[in-house]
């Protein structure tokens, strides 16, 4: 019985810490939203999830690589639209152009991967519970 109190006990505080990390994370990706200058391409915060996903050109989004910049490429954050109806179905824009990427500060540039990181990151949860509310749909064959 110990041990199964203390695995219940054990996912509470996980999915507890996961919630004040989403929080917090959502706390400052809004901050980031506006230090990036893309609240001028998407004026309303609430908008950016509605975007397949958001990349980023000229530096690493790779965890062994993360900030690292691409030579000769130049710094821009891309949001990915979707229209099943459409004659082209993904479509890029533009959020944020900030120039070769050799020349933007690295502060900066340290900012908008950081964005990118954290939008994805709550992007992960949006998708999570897009699913869990689909499988509740189906009734269990037991």
């Amino acid at each position: 019985m110990s041990s199964a109190l203390d695995r219940l006990k054990n996912l509470t505080n996980k999915i507890s810490s996961y919630e004040t990390a989403r929080k917090e994370n959502l706390n400052i990706l809004k901050k980031l939203y506006t230090q990036t200058g893309i609240d001028k391409k998407v004026e309303n915060f609430s908008d950016l999830f509605d975007f397949k996903a958001i990349n980023l050109s000229g530096a690493s989004l790779l965890s062994e690589s993360l900030g690292e910049i691409k030579k000769g490429k130049y710094l821009q954050v891309l949001a990915i639209s979707y229209d099943k109806n459409a004659a082209q179905k993904s479509k890029n824009t533009s959020l944020a152009y900030f120039g070769k990427v050799e020349n933007v500060d690295s502060a900066l540039k340290d900012i908008v991967v950081e964005f990118i990181i954290r939008y994805r990151f709550e992007k992960s949860f949006i998708t999570l519970e897009n699913y869990y509310d689909m499988i509740g749909t189906f009734s269990t064959n037991e």
